[in-house]
């Protein structure tokens, strides 16, 4: 009989939920337990409730690889630790983990992010389309809909709708999960950002816009991770790629136009289903899908969505109607906060809405995850800049 994995899971959401149901029926891959921080008894619509533990060291012992869906940067960064420390390969489906943190980790033990969610996705696509000899230009995103102000009746309405959690539907809405999202495609596939905040070119259909962010990354010279504002569009990724002038009649002949410019799209992502898929390329010894790298050059910086007093407490940065993520360049932006960060965070400083929060701004709780962030940031700025300034008439917008 082959051997069964015994596959770990930390988070008991949306993802954690759907990625629990679609072990059932793998020959090769058995749930052993799921980490959760609430209490066992209330989770009694969970699947597999009998797999729930509140141990980290339980989770451990009886597990042959970790997937962390958490999707909370403090709790994964000390959970990772962990499972890393005991020579356990990590799978995440946790762009917010990745962005924040993840780098710490890169060269203490196996750590990848996994195909399903936009980041691995677009890394599975570089994989195939660079075989096939096309020059990425642009790693991009398809967002339907965003409003970087969201009401909580609004939010409140919609999360019970799709049936996600409150803080995913505002970080969904307000554009954070999105500026996560490209930060790490831009740091795990060796891309920058066009702009901070990144540019989000409103198109009506994916190609025009995809072209459109084509020309600014051929224009600045390198690759641009970035998305477009398609309503219409699908719930997919793509990449906006060069191609050799004597493959124009074939490429044409195969519906991809005339050039210069070739758009590769995948017109869906399917999160916790394709997380397998990642757990079996661990399994093949096929290595890491995508991190974040040891020297990031992107990260997500918190932005006040109103004004913050001296005094005011922000529970939760990510997801919460206090502040919203924007993408920075770490040289340019070294003392930012990084959205993930924001946990029971204390305001020292006034912040005036559309304003960058600055370390100084913020009293924020030691943990092991700001412990990280401080020496990514060293490791990061020390770092030397090949980067020269885009010219171009692209007002830097957060």
């Amino acid at each position: 009989m082959e051997h069964e994995t015994k596959v770990g899971v930390v988070g008991t959401g949306f993802i954690g939920k759907g990625f629990v149901m679609a072990l059932e029926g793998q020959q090769d891959l058995s749930l052993s337990r799921v980490l959760t921080r609430r209490e066992i008894e209330s989770c009694s619509g969970f699947p597999r409730q009998e797999a729930l533990t509140n141990s980290v060291h339980e989770l451990i012992d009886h597990s042959d690889v970790i997937v962390e869906c958490s999707g909370d940067v403090i709790h994964a960064t000390d959970v990772i630790d962990m499972a890393l420390q005991a020579l356990l390969p990590v799978v995440t489906m946790d762009c917010e983990f990745q962005v924040t943190t993840g780098s710490y980790f890169v060269d203490r033990g196996f750590l990848t992010e996994a195909e399903g969610d936009q980041p691995g996705c677009l890394a599975a696509m570089k994989e195939d389309v660079v075989q096939m000899g096309f020059r990425p230009l642009v790693y991009g995103n398809i967002k339907g809909f965003l409003n970087h102000e969201p009401t909580l009746q609004e939010m409140e309405f919609w999360s019970r709708k799709q049936g996600i959690s409150l803080t995913q539907c505002t970080a969904f809405t307000d554009g954070t999960k999105v500026q996560m999202e490209q930060a790490l495609v831009a740091n795990g596939l060796g891309a920058d950002i066009a702009v901070p905040g990144l540019l989000g070119i409103a198109s009506k259909e994916v190609e025009t816009g995809a072209r459109m962010l084509a020309d600014g990354a051929k224009h600045l010279g390198r690759p641009i991770s970035d998305y477009v504002l398609a309503s219409d569009g699908p719930a997919g990724v793509f990449i906006a790629a060069e191609h050799d002038e004597n493959q124009k009649p074939y490429l044409r002949y195969l519906k991809l136009g005339d050039g210069p410019y070739y758009i590769l799209l995948k017109s869906f992502h399917l999160c916790h289903l394709e997380i397998v898929k990642t757990v079996r390329k661990i399994l093949r010894g096929e290595g890491v899908l995508l991190n974040n790298g040891a020297r990031p050059t992107v990260s997500v910086a918190a932005v006040a969505k109103n004004t913050l007093a001296r005094g005011d407490v922000i529970s939760r940065g990510v997801g919460s109607f206090d502040v919203r993520g924007a993408s920075v360049r770490i040289r340019e932006n070294p003392d930012h906060v990084p959205i993930g960060l924001l946990q029971n965070a204390v305001v020292v400083r006034p912040v005036e809405p559309g304003q960058m929060l600055m370390l100084d701004d913020v009293e924020l709780p030691e943990s092991l995850a700001l412990e990280a962030w401080l020496a990514i940031r060293e490791r990061s700025i020390e770092q030397e800049d090949h980067f020269d300034v885009w010219q171009e008439a692209l007002s830097p917008t957060f």
